[in-house]
C-alpha cells in the first residue's frame, strides 16, 4: 500500500492526476471562501477568494514536482551557477520543453498576486519576489540532497515566466488614473 501511495503522490504523473482531481476542490474552496467575504461585507469578495485559490493551486503543483526527488535521492546533485549556461544546452538540444515548464513554476504567482496583494503590484516587485522564491527552491534542492539540477537559470527562468503572467493580469491590478475633482464656479 505504501509503495503505491508513493507512486502516486512522489512522481510527476501522482502530481498531474491530483491537480486534476483537486480542481473540483479548490472551485469550491473559491466560491464558500467568497460567499462568506460576501456575507461578512470584504472589500472585494470573488476577486481576492480567486487570486488566493489561484495562487495557490496554480503554484503548489509546480513546486511539488520540482521538489521530488531524483533517481538517487539523498546523493547531492548538482550545481550550476553560470547564468544562461543551461538556456543554452537545453536551446541547443532542442529541449524548450524545460525552459517552458521553468517559466510556469512561479505563473501563477506573478497573475494572482499583483490581483490580491498592492505591495506587489508592479511587475519588477512580482520579478524579484519570485526569483527569491525560486532561489530558496533551488537552495533547498541542493541542501535536502534530493539528486537535483540546482541552476540559476532555473532561477532566471522562474522569475522571467512570474513577470510575464503579471503583464497578462495587469489590465486589472495597473495604477488606476487618479481623478481630480473639477470645480464649478457659480455666478463668477
Amino acid at each position: 500500500m505504501l509503495n503505491t501511495w508513493q507512486e502516486w503522490v512522489g512522481t510527476e504523473t501522482g502530481v498531474v492526476f491530483g491537480s486534476v482531481l483537486g480542481l473540483p476542490v479548490a472551485v469550491l474552496v473559491m466560491l464558500l471562501l467568497a460567499l462568506y467575504r460576501r456575507f461578512r461585507g470584504a472589500a472585494r469578495p470573488w476577486r481576492n477568494s480567486l487570486a488566493e485559490v489561484g495562487l495557490v493551486y496554480g503554484t503548489l503543483p509546480w513546486v511539488w514536482i520540482i521538489m521530488l526527488p531524483g533517481a538517487e535521492p539523498g546523493v547531492t546533485g548538482k550545481l550550476s551557477l553560470v547564468p544562461f549556461a543551461d538556456i543554452i544546452d537545453l536551446l541547443s538540444h532542442r529541449d524548450t520543453g524545460q525552459i517552458v515548464g521553468n517559466m510556469l513554476v512561479f505563473a501563477a504567482l506573478g497573475f494572482f498576486a499583483p490581483l490580491r496583494f498592492a505591495g506587489l503590484r508592479s511587475v519588477w516587485r512580482v520579478l524579484a519576489f519570485a526569483a527569491g522564491c525560486s532561489a530558496f527552491l533551488e537552495i533547498l534542492q541542493f541542501v535536502l540532497r534530493l539528486d537535483r539540477v540546482s541552476s540559476v537559470d532555473d532561477v532566471l527562468l522562474n522569475a522571467v515566466g512570474a513577470a510575464l503572467a503579471s503583464l497578462l493580469s495587469w489590465w486589472w491590478w495597473r495604477p488606476k488614473p487618479a481623478v481630480v475633482p473639477t470645480l464649478h464656479l457659480v455666478g463668477v
